[in-house]
C-alpha cells in the first residue's frame, strides 16, 4: 500500500507518539516510509509466533532532535494529511508541519 501523505526528502514534520492517554510531539525531519517484504515480515515476525493483526507493514525513519530513530509499525490510517502507525502500545501518527501564518 502506497503512502498517501506526500514525503518530501527534506521536509519538516510533527510526529506525534501516542500512548495510553498521553501525547508528545516533536518535530521531526528526514522521514522515510518503506513496506517491509513478505521474506521480512517472515524472518523477523512470522517466524517469531507474531500474529497478523499486530505485524508490522512498514519501516519508518526519521531524525529528531539530530538522532536517527528507526520503528517498525504497522500501517493503521493513511491520509492526504497524516499517516498513522501502530507500534507495539504506541500510536505515531505523522503530518506535515505547518508554521503559524501570522
Amino acid at each position: 500500500m502506497e503512502i498517501r501523505m506526500p514525503i518530501k526528502s527534506y521536509g519538516n514534520y510533527v510526529v506525534a507518539i501516542r500512548q495510553n492517554n498521553e501525547e508528545t510531539r516533536e518535530r521531526c525531519q528526514q522521514l522515510r516510509v518503506r513496506k517491509l517484504s513478505p521474506e521480512e515480515q517472515q524472518k523477523a515476525y512470522r517466524d517469531q509466533g507474531v500474529s497478523e493483526e499486530v505485524m508490522p507493514t512498514h519501516q519508518i525513519l526519521f531524525h529528531d532532535f539530530g538522532c536517527k530513530r528507526i520503528i517498525e509499525g504497522k500501517l493503521t490510517e493513511n491520509e492526504e494529511d497524516r499517516a498513522i502507525f501502530q507500534v507495539q502500545d504506541k500510536e505515531y501518527v505523522f503530518f506535515p508541519f505547518l508554521p503559524k501564518r501570522p
